[in-house]
């Protein structure tokens, strides 16, 4: 398990990091990421990161979490040392209980109806 924390307010290539990261796993074809909001945290830089909802901030802290394969993570960190400008990747290993994949193919332009 792959785990990356940063602020929300990073950014690769005028994206969202977490979006950006998120991407390349998917790209890359990891077996799966989720990204969580933090309600405060700090990191590197020892400042407090928070989500406030008195002010227009949107540094609140970010983890985003990926399973793979340990080949599969390693192929993923030289990505990440790219990205991750100010943060934290930490690394561990995990005993995956069940992992099963859906046969049904996802719809390719769903469509949502809220009426």
């Amino acid at each position: 398990m792959l785990r990356i924390h940063f602020g929300e307010d990073d950014k690769w290539q005028g994206k969202p990091l977490h979006e950006a990261i998120l991407a390349k796993s998917q790209e890359m074809g990891m077996a799966g990421a989720i990204v969580y909001r933090g309600i405060e945290g700090y990191g590197t830089s020892t400042r407090i990161r928070h989500k406030s909802y008195w002010t227009l901030s949107k540094d609140a802290p970010i983890m985003l979490s990926i399973i793979d394969t340990e080949e599969q993570i390693n192929k993923l960190i030289p990505h990440l040392d790219a990205m991750v400008q100010e943060g934290l990747i930490a690394m561990s290993r995990v005993q995956v209980i069940r992992y099963s994949r859906s046969t049904a193919k996802p719809p390719e332009n769903p469509q949502i109806n809220l009426t």
